[in-house]
C-alpha cells in the first residue's frame, strides 16, 4: 500500500516526531537536494506532480504558486486551523511527524523566495502547536533554519501562531487578518493573497497536508507523484473517517476506490449491523451522499460531478438510527455559531435556519417549514445549486445550506414525519 505521509509514524510510532528519527529515515535529504536546484525547477516539479490542495478547495498547488506576485518580501503561511467537524488529519501530521511538514515549508519557501513563514495552528490544538514548535527549535539548532540553511546561504525563519479558536480563521483571508492581529473576518477578493496577502505583501497560503507532500515530490520527482492515483486525483489523500463505522480513523489512501469500498472495506462496515443511511463525503460543508452513491469513485472530480466535494477528506457516516433533521440541525448550529457576522445573509440566515430546525426537532414544526428553510437558504446561496452561489464574502454561509438541500432532496418524508408526528419519529 502506497505511503507518503504516514510511513514514518506507522513504522516508528514512539519517536516519529523527533529530529533524530526523521534524519535516520531519510529526512532533510530532499531539502539538501532542493537547495542545489534552481527555485523555478522546484516549482516546475510541483506543477508536474499535479498535486491538488488538500485543504478543501482542491486547487492545484503548483498553479497557485505561479500566481505569486514578484514584490518582496513574500510570505508562506501554513493553514493548520483545522476546525471543520469530522476533520482530524492535520492534527496527526503536526503531532507525529512535524519535521515532514517543516521540511516541506523550508523547500517551498526556498522555491518561492520566502524568508519568513508562518504556521497558523487551531486554538484548540495546544499539543500539535507544541510539537511543531519543538521541531522548529530542533531545526534551528541543527542548522536547517536561520541565517544559513544547511550551509546554503539561504535564510528562513518560521513562526508558530496559535489562533483564538474561531472556525472562520480557516478561510485564508480571515486567517491572514487574524495573523496580523485583527478580527478574523474574510476579505473581499480580489486582491487575492498571492498578490496582496499578509501585511499587504504577496502570500501563499497552503494546507498542512499539501505542504507535507513536498519533500517526497522533490526526492522522487513530480512525474513519480503524478503516476500515483487516477487523473485529477494524483498522489495519496488522508481521509478522516468517523461516525457509525466499525473502524474510524485517519487513512492514507490512493483515490479511486468506490464509496462502498471506503465504508465497508476500509471502515469495516456499519456499527452494530445497522444499515447505512447517508454520509458526508468531505466535511460538514459538503452536500450529503446516500446509498445510490455507493459505487461512485472516491476522486475529486467524481465527487464534484455528483454535486458534492471531497473537501478536507472528512467522511462522517450515519446509520439508520440517525435522525436526519437532528443531523442537519447539528451542522447548521455549528455554522451559525461560527459565523463572523460580517455578512447579513450569513449572520441572519444561519440563525433562522437553526431556529426553524430546532422547532421541527422539538415537535412544533409546520407544513411550510421545509419551504421556509429552502427560501432562507436561497437568500444565502441563490439557486441552491452546487457549486453554490454566494451572497456572502466567504463560503461559510453557503456551507450551512448543504444540509438543508440534502434534507429536502433525500429525506423530505422525515421532515414531514417530524411535523405530523409532533417530533422525531426515531426518538
Amino acid at each position: 500500500m502506497t505511503r507518503i505521509l504516514l510511513s514514518r509514524m506507522e513504522a516508528h510510532p514512539s519517536d516519529s516526531h523527533t529530529l533524530a528519527r526523521y534524519e535516520a529515515t531519510g529526512g532533510y535529504a530532499p531539502l539538501r537536494k532542493a537547495l542545489g536546484m534552481a527555485p523555478e525547477d522546484i516549482v516546475a516539479e510541483v506543477k508536474a506532480a499535479n498535486l491538488r490542495g488538500r485543504g478543501g478547495a482542491s486547487f492545484p498547488c503548483g498553479v497557485k504558486w505561479g500566481f505569486l506576485a514578484p514584490a518582496e518580501p513574500r510570505y508562506l503561511v501554513i493553514n493548520a486551523d483545522e476546525s471543520e467537524p469530522g476533520t482530524f488529519k492535520d492534527r496527526q501530521l503536526l503531532e507525529r511527524d512535524p519535521h515532514q511538514l517543516l521540511e516541506g515549508i523550508i523547500i517551498s519557501s526556498f522555491a518561492l523566495g520566502v524568508h519568513h513563514a508562518f504556521v497558523y495552528v487551531r486554538g484548540e490544538y495546544p499539543r500539535p502547536a507544541r510539537r511543531i514548535q519543538a521541531a522548529i527549535d530542533e531545526a534551528y539548532a541543527a542548522g536547517y533554519l536561520g541565517a544559513d540553511v544547511a550551509g546554503s546561504g539561504y535564510s528562513l525563519d518560521v513562526t508558530v501562531h496559535l489562533g483564538g479558536g474561531a472556525y472562520i480563521c480557516g478561510e485564508e483571508t480571515a486567517l491572514l487578518n487574524s495573523l496580523e492581529g485583527r478580527r478574523g473576518e474574510p476579505r473581499i477578493k480580489p486582491p487575492f493573497p498571492a498578490v496582496e496577502g499578509l501585511y499587504a505583501k504577496p502570500t501563499i497560503v497552503n494546507n498542512v497536508e499539501t505542504i507535507s507532500n513536498i519533500p517526497w515530490i522533490v526526492e522522487h520527482g513530480g512525474a513519480a507523484y503524478d503516476a500515483i492515483g487516477p487523473e485529477g486525483s494524483r498522489g495519496t489523500k488522508l481521509f478522516s473517517l468517523s461516525g457509525h463505522v466499525r473502524k474510524p480513523g485517519n487513512y492514507e489512501l490512493v483515490m479511486g476506490m468506490s464509496w462502498r469500498e471506503m465504508i465497508y472495506d476500509i471502515g469495516g462496515g456499519i456499527r452494530d449491523g445497522n444499515a447505512l443511511k447517508a454520509w458526508i463525503p468531505g466535511g460538514a460543508s459538503a452536500p450529503w451522499f446516500v446509498e445510490e452513491h455507493l459505487d461512485t469513485p472516491v476522486t475529486i472530480d467524481d465527487i464534484a460531478s455528483n454535486l458534492s466535494m471531497i473537501g478536507s477528506g472528512a467522511i462522517v457516516v450515519m446509520d439508520e438510527t440517525t435522525c436526519m433533521v437532528k443531523a442537519a440541525l447539528r451542522v447548521v448550529r455549528f455554522f451559525s455559531h461560527e459565523s463572523c457576522g460580517q455578512c447579513t445573509p450569513c449572520r441572519e440566515g444561519t440563525t433562522w435556519l437553526q431556529q426553524v430546525l430546532t422547532r421541527l426537532e422539538a415537535g412544533d414544526g409546520r407544513d411550510i417549514d421545509l419551504d421556509l428553510l429552502l427560501d432562507i437558504s436561497d437568500n444565502i446561496s441563490p439557486g441552491l445549486a452546487w457549486p453554490p452561489g454566494m451572497t456572502t464574502i466567504c463560503p461559510l454561509g453557503p456551507s450551512a445550506v448543504s444540509p438543508i438541500t440534502s434534507l429536502a432532496k433525500y429525506f423530505k418524508d422525515e421532515v414531514v414525519a417530524h411535523v405530523h408526528e409532533g417530533g422525531c419519529p426515531l426518538a
